[in-house]
């Protein structure tokens, strides 16, 4: 239980829900219990009615009580029919306040969970799976919903009840009441025991879920793979595995959620036997009349289903349990990149350096940049190459502030990044990423993704990105047009395609800082000098890094790096660069001759 005390606050945000709901189940039932007691006092009364006509049978008087013992009983009747309408109407308003309370907060829950999942670093991510990040916001979820909602009406129903109903039955008869109700004990001990058993079991299937959502997720994403390489019947057993082993684990978790109904059947079963043999026995001594014999067993009957629903509201409080742990332990994680307070405006000249800088990834050890420093003058570029693995794309993820750097600092007009507003930062930045990522929507959303919404409605501006990002032409040649759909990460286009999407998406954004990470790697080299020339003449106010393999992508750059082993082990134009005969000229040299062998 210690786990759902993160749903306290909720609980306070919809107090007047819940007060509510909490006063339309003593209204429901406190016209719960007329019925029996009604029921008591018909009993007697026709006890009485029949002795009485066996008195007066053959007299006078018989002719006249007859009309009046069947008014009385109709009044009986009319008592009981209103006090189960008016509890039928006070039990629907407790489930508009109280389930309407949960459905409120699996929304607010769920937004709480997708908000803190938007805030939490890259490292978080690729340290964990979708799927699992998938099946806490949605399977666990609501799992808690059910405790929230079902499993709080009826616990404080059932409480209520057994408050008005054993009240009544002591009033009645303290001695019956005890030995009706001495059963409940051991009732509470299995319900114990087979409660810790639930947990341990829940724990693991909701485990395993996350593992079947995640082995589901990957072979979707990766489907194209996985035909090519002819592999489906091997993703097929590997997810009947994880199938199998969640059907295992479920089918023993029901079997221990099984256990309860027979002994709670059991044990009330006990108790109205009771009832009916000592009731009988206390009857016969004159203690207790006919009437409250039946009312005790409607009082049993009564409680039959609050007391059997303690065993399913048991398991689905241990199953919430269970799922909001889960979700706490990512509420919980602290992999929050800290936003500073210093503004800076979008269309600011400024100067960028990385002084001293050394970083290693966190989620896997491995050391990215080594004592890196270079400077990027206002409104010049910046060209970056070396071999795959030597640290380029990392000085991009550190410029977004998608990690921190472990050593050094990064400076914008000799202010420390970290001082910048988050937001700001990566406003004033237009980023490509290497791994192009289009969302499943139209190639005219995924373009103008990063602009504001009054800023999303201008087709010409939309036009001229893609003109400049040499993809219009094709855009124009589907049949929809901007209105197409490209399909779960793109996959109705080709790579190039994709590639110059991603880059009107950047272009579109007035920001003047515009990082390209080898994102020119899958069209060919005329496509990418448009692009390049499109870049130099129409966009010369912005500051510009490209991270490539290509020397053509930086050869116009007005400073170039050559990373090798974490460092900087060359850096100056491209005719410094060719002119030390170094890393740059020997990559420069076998592009050049594998162009000449291609043509």
């Amino acid at each position: 239980m210690k786990a759902l005390k993160h749903l306290n606050k909720y609980f306070y945000k919809y107090k007047y829900h819940l007060l509510g709901g909490i006063i339309f189940i003593i209204c429901s039932n406190l016209f719960a219990i007329y019925p029996a007691q009604v029921t008591r006092y018909t009993i007697d009364y026709l006890y009485e009615a029949v002795w009485l006509n066996k008195q007066i049978n053959g007299t006078n008087l018989s002719d006249h009580t007859f009309p009046v013992f069947f008014k009385v009983f109709f009044v009986f009747f009319l008592i009981i029919v209103a006090s189960t309408l008016i509890k039928g109407v006070f039990m629907f308003f407790m489930r508009q306040t109280i389930i309407v309370m949960s459905r409120h907060i699996e929304f607010d829950l769920k937004n709480e969970i997708y908000h803190h999942y938007q805030e939490l670093s890259l490292s978080f991510y690729k340290k964990n799976r979708t799927g699992d990040l998938m099946a806490r916001i949605s399977e666990d979820v609501s799992q808690v919903r059910m405790y929230i909602g079902p499993a709080v009406m009826y616990t404080i129903n059932l409480t209520m009840l057994f408050i008005l109903v054993i009240s009544v039955m002591i009033s009645v008869n303290s001695y019956l009441t005890f030995l009706v109700l001495l059963p409940l004990p051991f009732l509470s001990l299995s319900i114990y025991f087979i409660s810790n058993i639930i947990n341990r079991r829940s724990s693991r299937v909701q485990k395993q879920l996350s593992n079947l959502s995640s082995a589901s997720q990957s072979a979707f994403a990766g489907i194209r793979v996985i035909k090519s390489f002819n592999r489906e019947e091997q993703s097929i057993r590997q997810y009947l595995t994880e199938s199998l082993l969640f059907k295992k684990l479920s089918l023993r978790l029901m079997l221990a959620d099984s256990l309860f109904t027979p002994s709670i059947t059991l044990l009330i079963g006990l108790s109205t036997i009771t009832t009916i043999y000592i009731g009988g026995m206390l009857y016969i001594e004159g203690n207790i009349s006919l009437g409250n014999i039946a009312e005790f067993v409607l009082y049993v009957n009564m409680l039959t289903w609050p007391v059997t629903s303690i065993g399913w509201v048991s398991s689905i409080i241990q199953k919430a349990s269970v799922s909001q742990q889960r979700i706490n332990e990512f509420l919980n994680t602290k992999e929050i990149i800290p936003s500073g307070n210093i503004a800076l405006p979008v269309d600011a000249e400024t100067e960028i350096e990385f002084r001293n800088v050394s970083f290693t990834y966190p989620e896997s050890g491995i050391a990215a940049l080594k004592q890196v420093s270079f400077k990027i003058k206002a409104g010049s570029s910046l060209g970056i190459t070396g071999k795959t693995g030597c640290g380029k794309t990392t000085i991009a993820l550190l410029l977004t502030r998608m990690y921190d750097p472990d050593e050094g600092e990064i400076l914008i007009n000799d202010i420390n990044i970290k001082e910048y507003k988050i937001t700001d930062l990566r406003n004033y930045i237009a980023y490509v990423p290497q791994d192009v990522f289009l969302f499943s929507d139209t190639i005219y959303n995924n373009i103008v993704f990063g602009l504001t919404e009054s800023e999303k409605d201008n087709m010409q501006a939309v036009e001229k990105a893609a003109h400049d990002a040499d993809v219009l032409d094709n855009i124009k040649g589907f049949p929809q047009g901007f209105e197409t759909m490209v399909g779960e990460r793109g996959v109705s286009l080709s790579g190039g395609q994709k590639q110059r999407i991603s880059i009107a998406r950047a272009l579109i954004k007035k920001s003047k800082l515009l990082i390209l990470d080898d994102c020119l790697s899958a069209v060919d080299t005329g496509t990418e000098n448009v692009i390049l020339n499109n870049l130099m003449n129409k966009y010369a106010d912005r500051q510009v890094i490209y991270i490539s393999h290509r020397i053509s992508t930086l050869q116009q750059a007005h400073h170039i790096l050559v990373i090798a082993d974490n460092r900087i082990k060359e850096q100056g134009n491209h005719k410094q660069l060719m002119a030390l005969q170094g890393e740059y000229y020997e990559q420069y040299m076998a592009q050049q001759l594998h162009s000449e062998i291609q043509a």
